[in-house]
């Protein structure tokens, strides 16, 4: 018998190492596209069980439709702004950047905006609320300043909208409130 050398009992055991990997991937891949009759239950739900709750969302369409609008308002007055539109959960759906906007503009408005919609509420009411309650101030993630805006459907808010980077709050929330006036048409 013939003894092979080091080189070729590499190439023999990287090649049969190499056709196990396959085997054992190609069985993974094959039940893994055929789940079994108690996974397929499993993900099933029935849309008009009690456990299940529906929630209504911006489209991505009326997100950007929504802080365009505020961003042309704000560029009307000659104001170099960012807006953020979040979900009901806080989620940024879109931010659009003004031309010249500052650097702090951006997650000002994120936060303005996951700040109104959080308490389904002006920002600059909610800034008005520190008086009573200083702790506010401190949850993560919020930022009371005049500029966030509530977006609501049948009462319950949806997302919220947030402009930050004009000189006061006042204007930051009145481009704010052209977004959510935009959503209305």
């Amino acid at each position: 018998m013939q003894k092979l050398s080091r080189r070729t009992r590499v190439l023999t055991g990287a090649v049969a190492v190499a056709a196990l990997g396959a085997g054992t991937l190609g069985a993974v891949s094959a039940s893994a596209g055929t789940p079994d009759a108690a996974t397929k239950a499993a993900v099933t739900a029935d849309a008009g069980d009690k456990n299940l709750t529906h929630s209504t969302h911006l489209t991505v369409a009326a997100a950007t439709k929504a802080a365009q609008a505020a961003l042309d308002a704000a560029k009307k007055e000659n104001q170099r702004v960012t807006v953020a539109v979040v979900d009901r959960n806080g989620n940024t759906v879109v931010t659009l950047r003004g031309d010249g906007a500052g650097p702090q503009s951006y997650e000002s408005a994120e936060k303005k905006a996951y700040t109104a919609v959080s308490w389904n509420a002006p920002t600059s009411e909610l800034a008005k609320r520190l008086e009573q309650a200083p702790n506010l101030k401190d949850i993560p993630g919020t930022l009371f300043l005049a500029g966030g805006a509530p977006v609501t459907a049948k009462g319950a808010p949806i997302a919220g909208i947030g402009v930050a980077g004009a000189p006061s709050g006042d204007l930051d929330e009145k481009f704010a409130r052209a977004g959510v006036t935009a959503l209305a048409r």
